[in-house]
């Protein structure tokens, strides 16, 4: 069974940043796509960025140019770098990992974006 848990949310300031961390257990977490997804309130769940276990990522376009996905697979953890924050990526942040026949969420954690 994989477990994800995720950190770093918090509050900030418009055009601050943070960089959100999602460790999972077990083995072979190289092997699978890992990716960050946000909700808010009333809305369905969205892609922000997945990355591949070769490296490739993928960005919404609300993100692009602002937020970074990484992967450290000796340490089974992915990470979401996000700068320039504006005050609509406030919401909570859930991170995946896809083994292709199963879906594991983490139990998201929030971002706010506020003056």
């Amino acid at each position: 069974q994989v477990q994800l848990v995720e950190s770093g949310g918090g509050l900030v300031q418009p055009g601050g940043s943070l960089r959100l961390s999602c460790a999972a257990s077990g083995s072979a977490f190289s092997r699978y796509v890992m990716g960050w997804y946000r909700q808010a309130p009333g809305k369905q769940r969205e892609l922000v960025a997945r990355i591949t276990p070769g490296g490739s990522t993928h960005y919404a376009d609300s993100v692009k140019g602002r937020f970074t996905i990484s992967r450290d697979n000796a340490k089974n953890t992915v990470y979401l770098q996000m700068n320039s924050l504006k005050p609509e990526d406030t919401t909570v942040y859930y991170c995946k990992l896809a083994t292709g026949w199963s879906d594991y969420w983490g139990q998201g954690t929030q971002v706010t974006v506020s003056s």
